[in-house]
């Protein structure tokens, strides 16, 4: 595929739909359901931002820019650091640019996944995590849900889905099969038609979906993995993973790391070069695939894939080869998807700041 030609041929696209300022009328929001969306990381999550400076991140104008581009949805990270102090009284002010956020996107026709993101009894890269052994962690993970559905019932229920937690990772799956279904039923108290994002243990992968224990009789379920394979590829050169002090070559498809590259590396980079490298194709992707996909048949319930993507660091042609891949197999496959992320070192930006026009060509070549 000519990316650079027809990306010019997208940003032409994607200037003049910029260019409407028309208002578009608000959709009639008549069912939850996502096609291709993007994550609003570092925002209300994972950011250190406040004040004018988080107000300023994410605007109303993003949001027109992210529909005009043809995203359907976004997903909106939230942290409950960000949200509520430590006596669980909310933080206003971050209450106001949620509200904000989901009151733009109606606007513009979008959906949105509210995600909670990390949780102060819970972070997915942490050694510790109480949630999983403490059960006042795990009435505060209730008396959360609690108080954003509180907040949140008011939007249509075709408008806007709840994501229980972001990459839930416990020692057991059982840990989090009981914690998840004990939280549907909180919810479902006072919001049965809602829609609930839940993923499985262990980073919300694939690999561990047939271990997922789902609601009994629940249609208002939609069902969600994340997708970072191979990682030696999409977190080439990342400071927060255990391949970061590898900076050699990485390739896609075929052999992601050959011998010859890590060829002279001490012996446990070397070992972890291996076992993050593997050889990857589509055809390896569309297999990875399958256990979420015999769930979702299974229950005969929605699956989504709720983040994706690539570390800008890693080589451009490599990477973008790998989105054309995940696309067309996510979209073969008729998963919803969002990417990982709007902004940031992940982002659909260029390091002008521009829309990654390539990028949008590939996200939107089936539209």
């Amino acid at each position: 595929m000519n990316y650079k030609m027809k990306a010019m041929l997208m940003l032409a696209v994607f200037f003049l739909a910029s260019c409407n300022n028309e208002k578009k009328e608000t959709s009639v929001f008549d069912e939850f359901a996502v096609k291709r969306g993007t994550n609003i990381a570092h925002w209300l999550s994972q950011s250190d931002r406040r004040g004018e400076a988080r107000a300023a991140f994410f605007t109303q104008e993003d949001v027109e820019r992210i529909a005009s581009l043809g995203f359907d949805h976004i997903r909106l990270p939230i942290d409950e650091e960000q949200m509520w102090d430590e006596q669980m009284n909310k933080h206003e002010d971050a209450f106001q640019l949620l509200h904000n956020a989901i009151g733009w996107s109606g606007d513009e026709g979008l959906r949105v996944i509210v995600d909670l993101h990390i949780l102060r009894s819970h972070h997915f890269n942490r050694g510790e995590k109480p949630l999983w052994t403490e059960r006042k962690e795990q009435e505060r993970f209730f008396d959360l849900w609690r108080d954003l559905s509180g907040e949140l019932k008011k939007y249509p229920t075709g408008q806007v889905a709840y994501e229980l937690m972001n990459e839930a990772v416990a020692d057991d799956p059982d840990q989090w099969n009981s914690l998840l279904n004990e939280a549907v039923g909180v919810i479902r108290e006072s919001e049965p038609e809602r829609t609930i994002v839940i993923g499985s243990n262990m980073w919300q992968s694939a690999g561990t979906f047939d271990q997922l224990e789902i609601p009994e009789d629940d249609r208002n379920i939609l069902l969600s993995f994340h997708f970072y394979s191979p990682f030696a590829l999409t977190h080439h050169q990342a400071s927060w993973t255990y391949i970061y002090d590898y900076d050699g070559p990485v390739h896609y498809p075929g052999q992601v790391v050959r011998e010859e590259d890590i060829e002279g590396l001490p012996d446990e980079l070397a070992n972890a070069m291996r076992g993050a490298g593997k050889y990857f194709t589509k055809d390896t992707i569309l297999k990875m695939f399958q256990k979420p996909l015999k769930v979702a048949k299974k229950y005969d319930l929605p699956l989504y894939c709720g983040e994706f993507g690539v570390y800008k660091p890693a080589p451009r042609e490599d990477g973008l080869r790998w989105y054309d891949d995940m696309i067309t197999a996510l979209e073969e496959e008729g998963i919803g998807w969002a990417n990982w992320c709007y902004k940031g070192s992940f982002g659909i930006f260029d390091d002008e700041g521009e829309v990654d026009g390539e990028l949008m060509e590939i996200f939107f070549q089936n539209q």
